[in-house]
């Protein structure tokens, strides 16, 4: 697939890329796509949420009545999870929910997610750029230059630009990334994929040897 490059005025700058079949043509995969995704928004995961069980309440242990006829559950202590402020049966507790991906499925979920916006027509190939200082304003106009104001957009950049970052940082639809830590959660969550042509470059260092 062969796309004009547009600088950032959305004006045709009369070169074209050609995008690696290797990466942005295959035939996705679904199920690595559903697991790398699964493993990023687990790793976001604290892990931290913890309620008290029955042992860890803090009240007597005297039995409150006997053991049958009462007309209810039987129960022993006040702390028993039938009762209201006893403890709770099996009840979260501090947890690592990170889980491990094979490199080559990571790598493969990657190129799926990247060809499934190149199918979708929803990649913009602009030139490299950078802002004299950081300016929201100048940002927006990118974005209506070329035409993707309002979209939920992913700029991709091949290295850290702080300028553009800050200029896009208050934009809701919009985030900025390196193309080294471009992830599938990413990708599939923008609509539109606005990559520079060196970011391209890195791509395809990156995901072509894998």
């Amino acid at each position: 697939m062969e796309l004009s490059v547009l600088n950032i005025n959305g004006q045709e700058t009369g070169r074209k890329v050609t995008l690696n079949e290797s990466i942005f043509g295959i035939e996705p995969n679904d199920h690595v796509l559903y697991l790398d995704v699964k493993q990023y928004l687990a790793n976001q995961r604290q892990g931290t949420a913890k309620a008290k069980e029955r042992s860890e309440h803090a009240g007597s242990t005297r039995k409150l009545g006997r053991q049958k006829g009462g007309g209810g559950a039987r129960h022993g202590d006040i702390n028993s999870p039938l009762l209201r402020g006893g403890g709770r049966v099996f009840g979260p507790k501090p947890r690592d929910y990170r889980f491990k991906l094979n490199k080559k499925v990571k790598a493969l979920a990657r190129r799926s997610a990247l060809s499934y916006k190149a199918q979708e027509n929803a990649i913009i190939i602009v030139e490299d750029f950078t802002f004299e200082a950081p300016k929201t304003k100048e940002f927006i106009n990118v974005t209506k230059n070329l035409k993707v104001d309002g979209k939920k957009l992913l700029f991709v950049l091949p290295e850290s630009n702080k300028n553009v970052y800050l200029s896009a940082r208050n934009l809701q639809k919009a985030e900025v990334m390196l193309a080294s830590t471009l992830n599938t959660y990413k990708v599939l969550n923008a609509e539109v994929l606005v990559v520079t042509e060196n970011s391209l470059k890195t791509i395809d260092g990156i995901l072509d040897k894998k």
